[in-house]
């Protein structure tokens, strides 16, 4: 096995992916339409004797180009992540790594986890609500449903909070009542979850609660902004309404010491900081913290389907996942056919690094 010490970056370049997805995704609680994807650029490292990685170019944290001539063993430590001053190369070093030791990455994160992780579909969106001159209702909803199956998601995040910009309270919080006994009737053995994007209060959860109990929802998501005083309303109403609901946030500007605060309180069940936004070696320094509560996590990964497959990464290698969100589409000029999702179930290949390849077009 080659160490990283006998590899040094010798060149810093860029690529562009895309995500596509299969449809138009509408609003959420607080933000008009999400499109039909996007383009990403990727930085990609290659060192003096020819080993390549590439992950998501961070920009904001400096010119990448100062770490060409530097070892690959000053930038990463396998066993706890890449150094503060390399943050924005964190995802391809650590797929840099794994291509020189000739390990997956969740084997160098520990191989904690299952190499078959559940998918869920994140992309169920406040469709109904459009065309705005003519909204197409629940048919929308059922509509998306259906061509999430097809593509062979078994559980579903609905978002909500229709009432907190697009309709009134009492209707908003009517559809969303009615868009979660829906997907319930239609899928009835799919774990159904919900993201109302912080658009929520206490009572309205507790109304929502109330009406929807009976669906045994999976997990409610980011309700309302995550104050010590309202998340142990939140536990209370969870507790008393729907014992077996899942309370899951972090995602959104968290303070992330007061949410591991939170989950060591038993308010908080699922950690959902972002798969880039927050980074993988963040996830691995905070994860002896995690092992003291009895939380799990889910690194948020809406977006890109490239952040799927490395929050299933995360979760193989860390541990404590149950469930991964998905981003239904493509990704376009990667090869990622060694993965594999089947009925709802993701399985990661065994090849080193992330075992996703650029194709000749991210380069054009």
């Amino acid at each position: 096995m080659t160490s990283l010490s006998h590899h040094s970056i010798a060149r810093v370049d860029y690529a562009t992916i895309g995500s596509v997805y299969p449809r138009e995704v509408g609003r959420n609680s607080f933000l008009g339409s999400h499109g039909r994807g996007d383009s990403h650029r990727v930085i990609v490292l290659t060192t003096d004797r020819g080993a390549v990685g590439w992950g998501p170019h961070l920009g904001a944290l400096g010119d990448p180009a100062r770490f060409v001539g530097r070892s690959v063993a000053e930038l990463i430590d396998p066993a706890r992540g890449v150094i503060d001053d390399a943050r924005t190369l964190d995802y391809a070093l650590h797929d840099l790594a794994g291509i020189i030791l000739d390990m997956p990455v969740y084997a160098l994160l520990g191989d904690a986890g299952s190499k078959h992780l559940r998918v869920y579909s994140g992309g169920i969106y406040l469709d109904d609500l459009d065309p705005t001159d003519a909204p197409s209702g629940l048919a929308a909803i059922t509509r998306n449903l259906s061509q999430d199956a097809a593509l062979g998601f078994r559980d579903f995040k609905l978002k909500l909070g229709r009432g907190y910009r697009w309709m009134s309270p009492a209707a908003g919080l009517k559809r969303d009542i009615e868009v979660t006994r829906l997907a319930r009737d239609l899928y009835p053995q799919a774990r159904i979850l919900v993201d109302a994007n912080d658009a929520y209060s206490p009572n309205l959860v507790a109304e929502y609660l109330e009406a929807t109990a009976d669906t045994g929802l999976y997990w409610i998501e980011e309700m309302f902004r995550e104050r010590r005083d309202d998340m142990l309303e939140l536990r209370r109403l969870v507790n008393q309404i729907s014992p077996t609901t899942l309370i899951a946030d972090g995602e959104y500007r968290p303070d992330v010491p007061a949410v591991l605060q939170l989950a060591a309180e038993g308010l908080v069940d699922v950690l959902l900081m972002d798969v880039v936004g927050f980074g993988l070696t963040a996830w691995r320094q905070i994860m002896p913290q995690i092992l003291g509560t009895s939380a799990r996590m889910s690194p948020h990964a809406w977006g890109w389907p490239l952040k799927t497959l490395y929050a299933a990464q995360i979760g193989a290698g860390l541990g404590r996942t149950d469930i991964v969100e998905g981003v239904p589409g493509d990704i376009t000029n990667v090869d990622a056919s060694g993965y594999r999702f089947e009925d709802g179930v993701m399985s990661l290949p065994e090849r080193p690094g992330f075992g996703l390849a650029l194709l000749e077009d991210a380069f054009l």
